[in-house]
């Protein structure tokens, strides 16, 4: 197994979580347990960490590099169920949970599972093998408006509408099954003159990832459910890597904080608000400028922190 990445923001995160080492902890994209081998060395023996991932194979590599830790728990699952899933458990709270979003360390560095855009390998990019909808299917199968408007709205592109028009020219003649073949329809779609912010498949890549994992549309009600799973003072650490995914833990974590509309003169509420908790971080925590260097998949990291209160 390869681990050639290092966590993104990682001691940002354990601070973050404020670990107990008697507590709960939840780490919902395990991924290859970069995150999760320094929250376990900081509990006891009497602490618990659930891993929980989508991706199978990422989850039996976590238990390979975890084995000598004997309180660890293993869930082949979605961290948006997250509630039936402490409920199968047992358990009612936790004392904190961490979402590393996007793409892992581990996927990128297994070529063949097509998330990568070096290299020549079929196109799949699902976390969950077990699922049905693949990126090949996404390519070959959605329309030309379908495609321009997700390489657009989740890849941030803009030459999404020659992309998506190059793509359904090519597969008239042939079923794109590979990576490569993806890479050069767009390197052709965007003029050489604008292929100097990175990798030109870059974006269009992320944009199908997204689509197959359905990584967005849920995401805010994911939130809402974290934190409901949480004890008093209990944390949620969110770490996103594209705008839409950022857009949606704020407002999450904005509506669980509540707002009073009262009049300020009033002396107290009677407008009802309710809260769930506080923001830690009024601006999301980013990589600084060494690790930025150190590990380019840093670079448009950010941090958001939530703390439960007592009820």
């Amino acid at each position: 197994m390869k681990f050639e990445h290092k966590p993104v923001l990682l001691q940002d995160c354990i601070e973050g979580l404020q670990i107990k080492p008697t507590g709960i902890y939840v780490d919902g994209t395990m991924g290859g347990a970069g995150h999760s081998i320094e929250i376990i060395n900081k509990l006891s023996h009497n602490g618990t960490l659930i891993g929980i991932d989508r991706d199978e194979e990422a989850l039996n590599a976590s238990k390979e590099r975890l084995s000598e830790y004997k309180n660890v728990t293993y869930i082949h699952d979605n961290h948006d169920n997250i509630k039936e899933i402490l409920q199968k458990l047992e358990i009612n709270q936790v004392n904190g949970i961490l979402l590393d979003l996007g793409v892992s360390s581990y996927q990128l560095d297994e070529r063949n599972r097509g998330f990568s855009y070096l290299g020549e390998n079929e196109l799949d990019m699902r976390m969950d093998k077990s699922q049905e909808l693949t990126a090949k299917t996404v390519v070959n199968e959605y329309s030309e408006k379908e495609l321009a408007n997700i390489i657009y709205e989740y890849g941030e592109e803009r030459f999404s509408k020659q992309i998506a028009k190059n793509i359904c020219n090519y597969r008239k003649q042939n079923i794109i099954k590979t990576t490569k073949e993806l890479v050069d329809i767009i390197a052709k779609s965007i003029p050489k003159s604008k292929q100097n912010d990175g990798h030109p498949a870059k974006r269009t890549f992320q944009a199908i990832r997204i689509e197959v994992n359905n990584e967005i549309k849920p995401l805010y009600n994911t939130v809402k459910n974290c934190i409901d799973c949480l004890k008093p003072k209990g944390r949620l650490c969110i770490i996103t890597f594209h705008s839409l995914e950022d857009r949606a833990v704020k407002n999450a974590y904005i509506e669980a904080k509540g707002k009073c509309t009262c009049p300020s003169d009033l002396p107290y509420c009677v407008c009802g608000a309710k809260t769930l908790g506080k923001i830690i971080t009024k601006k999301p925590i980013i990589a600084t400028k060494e690790e930025q260097e150190e590990n380019s998949r840093s670079k448009s990291a950010k941090l958001r922190i939530f703390e439960k209160i007592e009820n």
